[in-house]
């Protein structure tokens, strides 16, 4: 059983991705939430909801061009926040989170992600090591990295940027700059 990303969804049925989002949360298309918040379609939910609208299915859907973005914060609602918003963008995205920096290390290593959004503040190990490691690791030293954190001062911007992190923001950063910010960092903007 197949589960498509918000993005892929919207690739096979050929509308965007604010498209799919719309027609899960006025309950036409049946969706789910990973543990990460991220919303999830089973293709056979939507060749279903495909045939059942007269729209026509696909046969595949082409990943070569997927961005990749691990969203690394143990705030929970704003995981789900910035992972909604950049779902339902028209770039190829594929976004996973991690909610300290432990689980950061594992998802890194497995998912190789192009774009990382770090807090500062975390359990375990902080955003300032991590971006550190990141940025060390030959393996990992191409990766982009935007900083977002509520404790943004210039001591901590600084700190960041020292261990090469791309750009820094304080939160709340309106999802419009972020989205745009995104797109830029991964070359698409």
């Amino acid at each position: 059983m197949e589960a498509l990303t918000v993005y892929q969804a919207s690739q096979y049925c050929g509308v965007s991705p604010k498209t799919i989002a719309n027609w899960i949360d006025e309950g036409h298309l049946t969706a789910f939430r990973t543990v990460g918040g991220h919303r999830r379609v089973r293709k056979q939910d939507l060749d279903a909801f495909l045939r059942n609208k007269g729209m026509p299915i696909q046969t595949e859907i082409d990943e070569s061009e997927r961005k990749k973005i691990l969203v690394i914060d143990d705030d929970k609602l704003i995981v789900e926040t910035i992972v909604t918003a950049l779902e339902e963008e028209p770039h190829n995205y594929e976004i996973l989170s991690a909610s300290d920096g432990f689980e950061a290390g594992i998802q890194v290593s497995h998912f190789k992600p192009h774009l990382v959004i770090l807090d500062i503040m975390m359990p375990d190990i902080d955003g300032f090591e991590v971006c550190k490691k990141l940025k060390r690791d030959p393996a990992t030293s191409h990766v982009k990295i935007l900083v977002l954190s509520a404790y943004m001062d210039e001591e901590n911007h600084e700190r960041m940027k020292q261990q090469g992190a791309d750009v820094c923001f304080s939160k709340p950063l309106p999802l419009e700059k972020l989205k745009k910010e995104v797109a830029n960092l991964l070359g698409i903007g």
